[in-house]
């Protein structure tokens, strides 16, 4: 082992943390072949507000309706950001969305983008189905792991 120090990419620092503040996000991380840069800022902790849930009443004429997720992430077609980024639905400002709710995707189809780092990084469909939500704004920064958008 070399007791040689490395260099630190200040720029790359400096770049790093200007993007948390454009995001909002609270942390990034960077890691190249041999160097690792982690940039991350205290946040005040997010309220959580109460969010009421109103249960589906079984009606006399048929079945019980199929329950109702309070969690996006928990829906066996929820497409996740594979990423920190800003999420973006269509190619570019004005253009007409990759994908609209109600539309069918093919499994691989690009259905939004996800710019990390000045690169946009194209979010495919991870199976095939009917765009059904929308859980994100064009151009809102998201986490990794995020639910982007539902596929049934």
């Amino acid at each position: 082992m070399s007791n040689e120090k490395k260099s630190v990419d200040h720029d790359l620092i400096r770049e790093l943390a200007e993007l948390l503040t454009e995001t909002g996000l609270t942390e990034i991380e960077f890691q190249d072949d041999d160097t690792r840069i982690r940039v991350a800022r205290n946040a005040a902790p997010a309220a959580s507000a109460a969010v009421p849930v109103t249960a589906a009443l079984p009606t006399a004429d048929g079945p019980e309706p199929p329950a109702m997720t309070d969690d996006p992430a928990d829906d066996p077609g929820v497409v996740l950001s594979p990423m920190v980024g800003t999420a973006y639905l269509s190619p570019e400002p004005g253009a007409r969305p990759y994908v609209d709710i109600g539309e069918h995707v093919r499994s691989g189809q690009t259905v939004m983008i996800v710019e990390a780092m000045k690169t946009m990084n194209q979010i495919p469909a991870p199976r095939s189905g009917t765009l059904t939500r929308i859980l994100i704004e064009d151009g809102q920064p998201v986490e990794y792991g995020e639910p982007l958008m539902i596929i049934e």
